[in-house]
């Protein structure tokens, strides 16, 4: 199998590389962080007009450069390098994957402004009592003439402190956990009735709980059918997944290097610590599982087009490897620095903060694994 870059891919890769190189060092980021808004709307702006990346993955016919899943992983990798906080993942994974496959009224247009960097989209699906089942659903929408009105909470909704759109999972039918009677709808966050409790999250990111009180929407604000988008769900989720496995292969690449520096400057019993085989040992083992992870990766990306089921075990199994990768390699990584590892100073322990939600972001490494297993055992569809 193929796992060679097209030239413009590789271009691609080079050019979010550089520009991140010259705008986006670890002291710029933690300035951001700890300033309002907690992102930096010029750095968003410019994958827009000066980058072009956020349409990458669109169409020509819709503005874009006409790239898709390969494009996504490219850019999450690089973006993940960095610890980039703005809403890539949010705003064209989840939100332009939506558009494409969903297919609703005023989805060009929406896709338009993606590109433009004037929408930002968050994806408001989980509830507390959820867990990863994106069926149990206590949010409803009710059909209010030709449009709905919607009622519910949504947890931990990331980039939502800066989103201009929400897409949210709501139950039209159906009992809280059957999968018929999930429906999606793209609600604007200026809309009557929506409110949000801002916070920001370990690793850096922000992210708000989302209330919806009587909120009225058009028929126009629903997308795929009626009833009836749980694998619509399941599908951008998948995809989500996929790019999220990218940007992990990004943080952990930062994190065994930045060991592997450390550890040529850090001097015991008058030599450097790499001298010790012991710990030249960890670090293969620490490379080894960053190797595994990108083969992984790259796997799941290319089956991001198959059939449902083999889609969901390539996923799955990348996301299983991705969750024991990061672990591994974040726990070793801070080990080797030791206690000042975990200091705000140091970039590595920003990193491994990352790994460790990236570990259990969508479902956790079990949650996965049990997922590969029955889909392996035909117990799910």
């Amino acid at each position: 199998m193929d796992f060679s870059f097209t030239d413009e891919q590789s271009m691609l890769r080079d050019t979010v590389a550089s520009y991140l190189a010259d705008n986006y060092s670890f002291d710029q980021r933690r300035a951001a962080l700890k300033a309002e808004p907690g992102w930096r709307p010029d750095v968003w702006k410019a994958f827009a007009d000066e980058l072009g990346i956020l349409g990458a993955a669109f169409s020509e016919e819709q503005g874009g450069l006409g790239g898709g899943y390969t494009e996504n992983m490219v850019v999450m990798e690089e973006l993940g390098k960095s610890l980039v906080v703005e809403p890539y993942l949010q705003t064209v994974v989840i939100g332009g994957g939506f558009l494409k496959h969903g297919k609703p009224a005023g989805a060009d247009e929406l896709i338009g402004k993606i590109i433009a960097g004037e929408a930002i989209i968050a994806f408001a699906y989980a509830e507390p009592q959820g867990r990863y089942n994106w069926a149990d659903l206590k949010t409803s929408a009710k059909k209010d003439g030709s449009g709905y009105v919607l009622n519910g909470h949504k947890a931990v909704v990331i980039g939502a402190p800066y989103a201009t759109h929400f897409i949210v999972t709501a139950r039209t039918a159906g009992g809280q956990r059957e999968a018929e009677g999930v429906s999606v709808f793209i609600v604007e966050k200026s809309a009557k009735g929506v409110t949000t409790r801002d916070y920001p999250t370990v690793d850096g990111f922000r992210a708000s709980e989302v209330y919806f009180e009587n909120v009225s929407v058009g028929a126009e604000a629903l997308v795929g059918p009626e009833g009836q988008s749980l694998p619509l769900v399941e599908q951008v989720i998948d995809e989500a997944v996929g790019a999220t496995c990218a940007e992990a292969c990004g943080v952990l690449r930062r994190l065994h290097e930045g060991t592997l520096e450390y550890t040529k400057q850090r001097k015991q019993f008058g030599q450097p610590i790499s001298s010790f085989q012991v710990l030249q040992h960890r670090m293969v083992d620490m490379f080894i599982q960053l190797e595994q992870s990108v083969s992984m990766t790259y796997m799941a990306t290319i089956k991001l087009e198959d059939p449902a089921e083999e889609r969901a075990k390539a996923v799955s199994a990348a996301k299983v490897q991705l969750g024991k990768a990061c672990k591994f390699v974040g726990q070793n990584a801070i080990q080797l620095h030791g206690g000042m590892g975990m200091t705000d100073e140091m970039a590595i322990g920003h990193y491994f903060k990352r790994a460790t939600m990236i570990e259990g972001a969508f479902g956790s490494t079990d949650h996965y694994l049990a997922r590969y297993e029955a889909l392996s055992l035909g117990k799910v569809a």
